[in-house]
């Protein structure tokens, strides 16, 4: 009989009793691009599973002493957004056992205060059409570019570029409107305090920067960079009625990476001017992601209400 359960120290022989085989993360975090390792030795394993016990949200599933499907879940922008961060499918033959690990993260989020969750995996993956008969929704998907970091190149003039603060939250969330198609923003983030909640770190640290372009007394642009070793991340927002401005911000992303030995940068599938300018500059496409999200309250149907004819004596 299969259980799935918030992981327990008793769980540990379920976690590494699994043939020997080590079975990939499938969800993909912002944070996580270029970093990701395919460990195989057992001890590698052992530590990675070890971490994930001592996560405060995290989920398995097992039958017997048979490790079946584990997920891990951490906020994002606030408490009111999840974002499933570990996602393990060792149950290639029944696709029951992952639809009812998300159930269980769904249900468990709704009762931790959390309002929605997201879930980032492989386009081509089996998980997206499992977590769809979880109740998810996939509603964008994402393409990888990369490329190995040029010669050094100075900032371009960018007029009005300079960095963010906490006062430019709002004109960045009407950037986002005009940004994002109607369909993507009625999952992603309809709302302002939405918005801010679903928000990805692109650094497992603190050390993002920001960079907002303003003109005419409203946001017109927003850059993001960050560091992580010889990796750089960075990811960009433009108004679609300036498509020019893409250009400065890229190559304002370039300036800023430019002792990084390689570049990644996420593309919105319906951004497919950013993803010419950013092949123009030698980024090449890789993976292809699937993004999903869910809410976790229950929708209901409203009665139909209708007028009811009344005569009076």
């Amino acid at each position: 009989m299969t259980s799935v359960h918030s992981v327990r120290p008793t769980d540990l022989v379920a976690l590494v009793a699994y043939d020997g085989r080590v079975y990939p993360n499938e969800a993909i975090t912002r944070d996580r691009i270029g970093t990701e390792a395919s460990p195989h030795p057992l001890e590698t394993a052992l530590e990675q599973w070890l971490s994930f016990a001592r996560a405060r949200h995290t989920w398995i599933s097992v039958k017997g002493a048979t490790l079946r499907g584990l997920v891990s879940t951490r906020r994002r922008g606030s408490k009111a957004a999840w974002e499933i961060d570990c996602l393990i499918d060792a149950a290639e033959d029944d696709a029951s056992v992952l639809t009812s690990l998300l159930e269980r993260v769904i249900a468990d989020a709704g009762k931790a205060g959390a309002e929605k969750v997201f879930l980032r995996v492989p386009a081509a993956s089996d998980a997206v059409e499992r977590s769809r008969h979880a109740g998810f929704c996939a509603y964008a998907t994402e393409r990888l570019l990369a490329r190995r970091s040029g010669a050094p190149a100075a900032a371009p003039a960018v007029d009005g570029l300079r960095r963010s603060s906490r006062a430019d939250a709002e004109p960045l969330f009407r950037l986002y409107n005009r940004w994002a198609p109607e369909p993507v923003r009625r999952v992603e983030a309809p709302t302002f305090t939405e918005w801010q909640a679903a928000q990805e770190r692109i650094s497992p640290t603190r050390g993002t920067r920001h960079r907002v372009v303003e003109r005419d007394g409203r946001i017109a642009g927003w850059l993001r960079t960050a560091v992580a070793g010889e990796i750089g991340r960075f990811d960009l927002v433009a108004d679609p009625a300036e498509p020019a401005l893409l250009d400065g911000l890229i190559d304002t992303a370039l300036a800023m990476l430019t002792e990084q030995e390689r570049l990644f940068t996420l593309v919105p599938q319906f951004a497919a001017g950013l993803r010419e300018r950013l092949e123009r500059r030698g980024f090449a496409p890789e993976d292809e992601y699937a993004l999903l999200a869910r809410p976790t309250a229950e929708r209901v149907e409203l009665p139909a209400l209708a007028q009811v004819q009344t005569s009076v004596a």
